[in-house]
């Protein structure tokens, strides 16, 4: 393990070997970092936390903080981060709250850039990126591959679909479905994420399966009850297709259309 000098790390804290500390960094009680795992100059880690393997926290990233949540009144909550995780600088993360199921959530291998906060009880799935000051507030849900645009904005409780794609300061009210690319000061559906899903292996024939999804869910003029109708059927023969279905089912605030 290599410490800087200057580090104050809590007694209370866990830190396997090889974990790196950089300058000034603050490492309070009921901490966990794994192995491989580095922290910058001038970061703030809290706990309860666990930060698995080989993740990177640039300086002056704060995690592990207490929720921005007025009904937040000191209950032991948790943040959970996985493995291999970029977070760049000056990136915030809170703990969960006791309302929102007690834990915050991150992923596997996701990118998180400079100045993105994300509020209590998020889920992150794997994957991600969250580009330069994406900022997601509480019980916000992003699964995995998805790419938030610089300055997106993620209104509490909405859902981001997995390979979906949010625009530079898109502003997000409503779920947004698998595979969907959004855009615009207040976003609107505008295609599929096709390059996305090409990078990641995605044949032309899933692809075109997503494209007739799409065209059925916003070029259709369906109602949202006949357009799912529809997309139900294509699922059969399309089994990528049943991940919009699924996502629609589910969703709490509608989806936007």
């Amino acid at each position: 393990m290599a410490m800087h000098a200057s580090a104050i790390v809590d007694a209370a804290a866990e830190l396997d070997e090889g974990v790196e500390v950089g300058a000034y960094t603050i490492i309070g009680a009921g901490v966990r970092i794994g192995a491989g795992t580095r922290i910058g100059p001038h970061c703030v880690i809290e706990g309860p936390t666990t930060i698995g393997r080989n993740n990177h926290l640039y300086g002056h990233a704060a995690v592990g903080g207490a929720p921005q949540d007025k009904k937040y009144a000191g209950e032991p909550t948790a943040l959970t981060i996985g493995d291999g995780n970029t977070i760049r600088e000056f990136v915030t993360i809170s703990r969960g709250t006791v309302q929102g199921g007690g834990v915050t959530r991150i992923g596997d291998d996701n990118w998180i850039m400079a100045y993105v906060h994300i509020a209590h009880d998020c889920i992150i799935g794997s994957h991600t990126i969250l580009a330069n000051s994406a900022t997601l507030a509480g019980h916000v849900t992003i699964q995995d591959h998805a790419i938030l645009g610089g300055f997106s904005l993620i209104h509490q409780f909405c859902k981001i679909g997995a390979h979906a794609f949010t625009g530079m300061g898109s502003k997000i009210n409503c779920d947004v479905p698998p595979y969907v690319v959004v855009g615009s000061e207040m976003s609107v559906p505008r295609g599929i994420n096709a390059e996305g899903l090409k990078r990641r292996g995605f044949t032309p024939a899933q692809i075109a399966a997503i494209k007739r999804a799409y065209k059925t869910l916003y070029l259709s003029g369906l109602p949202l009850k006949e357009a799912r109708e529809q997309l139900a059927t294509q699922a059969s023969e399309a089994p990528e297709v049943a991940v919009l279905v699924e996502f629609i089912d589910r969703s709490e605030r509608s989806i936007l259309r």
